[in-house]
This record gives structure tokens, sequence and C-alpha cells, in this order.
């Protein structure tokens, strides 16, 4: 299973948007990802143009836990999301392997949550998730490995998160997704997607999770 040619282009133009991207003191802003439109209205006489940026929408799942948790959970927090399946045998491994040093980079940031999607929700009940979480060493709640209706994860996965998941006979592990990790800010815009499946991407997102966070520090 490997990354697809979507996911890589995307993963290129994020590349480019981080270097092409800085804020007027010169300190590295990160770009917001996905479709975007423009409304027009009016203040004190002046027509002023304001851009309407793709958000995540609300979501309701299960977590490793049993308890059932919202889109609430993200409020306040800028997040790391990503897609995998238990049984996985080719990158999943890999995967949470390199998200485990995110984890363990700020487990004690309160700012900070993890949250990992099954695609695989017949299997991955949440006895199983939690033990795949157990297994990794994360007791906290701060990182989320959640299941619910294979429909909804599909939808947030491809339309919300820009990510390749669904269900696929041919494939290795009968699935296919793509290895990113996606960075989502407070506002729920997506700010950066990474190979998850290498050292340099999950370094750069490493890096680019701090430079998010002074973001909301300057303000």
């Amino acid at each position: 299973m490997s990354l697809t040619k979507n996911t890589n282009y995307l993963l290129v133009i994020c590349l480019a948007c981080l270097i092409l991207t800085s804020c007027d003191t010169g300190k590295k802003k990160l770009p917001i990802f996905g479709e975007r439109d423009w409304t027009t209205k009016t203040v004190n006489g002046e027509q002023i143009t304001d851009t309407i940026y793709h958000t995540i929408p609300g979501f309701k799942f299960v977590n490793q836990k049993g308890d059932t948790v919202t889109e609430k959970i993200t409020e306040g927090k800028v997040y790391v999301a990503d897609f995998f399946f238990t049984s996985c045998p080719t990158i999943c491994p890999v995967m949470k392997k390199q998200m485990v040093k995110v984890y363990n980079e700020f487990k004690t940031n309160p700012d900070v949550l993890l949250i990992s999607h099954t695609i695989d929700p017949e299997h991955d009940t949440p006895q199983v998730l939690k033990q795949f979480a157990d297994d990794l060493g994360v007791s906290a709640a701060q990182w989320q490995f959640l299941t619910g209706p294979k429909e909804k994860i599909y939808e947030i996965g491809q339309q919300s998160y820009m990510s390749t998941a669904k269900a696929d006979s041919t494939a290795e592990g009968g699935f296919i997704h793509s290895g990113a990790f996606i960075l989502v800010d407070k506002e729920k815009h997506v700010r950066g997607m990474y190979d998850g499946t290498t050292e340099e991407g999950t370094q750069r997102l490493i890096a680019d999770l701090k430079v998010l966070l002074d973001e909301y520090k300057s303000k």
C-alpha cells in the first residue's frame, strides 16, 4: 500500500506553500488548505470581501474507551488527524511509529490533540483500538482512536481531510488509504499535510505544529 497520486500532489503543494508563505515580520506562517469561497459585505459604506475557508465539519464517533466523542474534543486545540487500520500489513505500523514521536513531543501540551480514525470499523472495535493504543504505550486522552459508521469515516476522510480512505479487495490488507498526517488549527482549518511514513515528514509536522502554536501565542 503506498501513498496515492492525489496525496502526493497535495504534499507537493503543501511544501510549495510553506516555502512561499510568511508573515510581515518574517516569521513562518502556515497556509490554509482546501476549497474556499468569498463573501462581500458593506461596512461603513465600503464593500469588503471576506474569505470563507474550508473547515472540518462536526462529527460523532466512538473512541477506544467506548465513549462517544464529537468535534467538541477539538475545541481550543490544534490537532493532527490520520487514517489507518489495526490489521494493516504495510504502511500503518510505520505511520504509528512516527505518530508516537509526535505524541511524545507534545504529550505534556494540553493544546495539542491527536486523532486516528480506523477505516476498518467492522474489525476495529473500541476494545481492539484500546489494545492497540495500550501496545503503543498510549494512555492519555490526548490521543484518540476513533471508530464509527464506515460511510461517515470515509466521508470525513475524503471530503474534509482530503485523504484517501476506502475499501479495496485488490489492495493488500483490503483497504486503501494515504499515509498523510493532517494538521488542523483551532478554527478547524487544514494547515498542513505530511508524509507520515517518513522521518522527514514527521519532523516537518513537529516543526510546523510548533509554528502553529506560536501563531496563537502571538495573537
